[in-house]
C-alpha cells in the first residue's frame, strides 16, 4: 500500500446547498409533469417577479400569475422568493431613479437623511416623494423585466429540454 486514505467507492458524495435546495426541487418538478417549456417560463416569471421593486406583493403576482398561467403555484414561490436578498440590493436604487423618473420637477432627492427630514417637518410630502419613488420604481422594474422574462425564458428552454431528455433514460 503507498500510504494514501482510500475513498470508499460506496460512501456518497456530500450535496451542496445549491443542488439541495434550488436543482432537486426543480428536478422534482420535472418529474411531476410539468413541462420544459412551463419550467422555463415558471423560472423566468419568478425571478422577474422575485425582484419587483414593491415589497409585499411577490408572493400575490407570483400566485396571480401561476394560478392564470397554469404554472406550478410551489415552483414559482421558490424562485421568486430565492431572490429576495437580491431584490433587497435592487431596492434603493430602482427607488431612486424612479423619483427621479417619475418626479415633480424640484431637486427631491431620494435619500435616508432627505426622507427623515420630510418625516419630521411636511409627512404629506414624504408620501408624495415615497409614491413616486415606487411608481418609477416599479415601471422601470416593467422595463426591465420585458428583456427579463423572455431573455431568461428562450435561454433556459434548451437547459431544461436536456435535463428532461436525461431524466427520460
Amino acid at each position: 500500500m503507498s500510504g494514501l486514505p482510500v475513498r470508499p467507492s460506496a460512501a456518497p458524495r456530500p450535496v451542496g446547498w445549491m443542488r439541495r435546495r434550488v436543482l432537486n426541487p426543480l428536478l422534482g418538478v420535472l418529474r411531476q409533469g410539468l413541462s420544459p417549456t412551463q419550467l422555463a417560463l415558471t423560472v423566468a416569471l419568478g425571478v422577474a417577479f422575485g425582484l419587483i421593486p414593491v415589497l409585499g406583493v411577490t408572493t400575490l403576482f407570483s400566485t396571480f400569475a401561476a394560478v392564470r398561467l397554469r404554472l406550478n403555484v410551489a415552483a414559482l414561490l421558490l424562485i421568486s422568493h430565492l431572490m429576495s436578498p437580491l431584490q433587497l440590493l435592487l431596492l434603493i436604487p430602482l427607488l431612486q431613479l424612479g423619483a427621479r423618473v417619475v418626479g415633480d420637477g424640484t431637486d427631491t432627492e431620494l435619500t435616508l437623511t432627505q426622507l427623515q427630514y420630510l418625516l419630521s417637518t411636511d409627512w404629506m410630502e414624504a408620501a408624495q416623494l415615497l409614491w413616486r419613488a415606487t411608481l418609477g420604481g416599479f415601471l422601470l422594474w416593467l422595463l426591465g423585466s420585458l428583456v427579463l422574462v423572455p431573455g431568461l425564458f428562450y435561454g433556459l428552454r434548451p437547459v431544461f429540454d436536456r435535463m428532461a431528455r436525461r431524466q427520460a433514460k
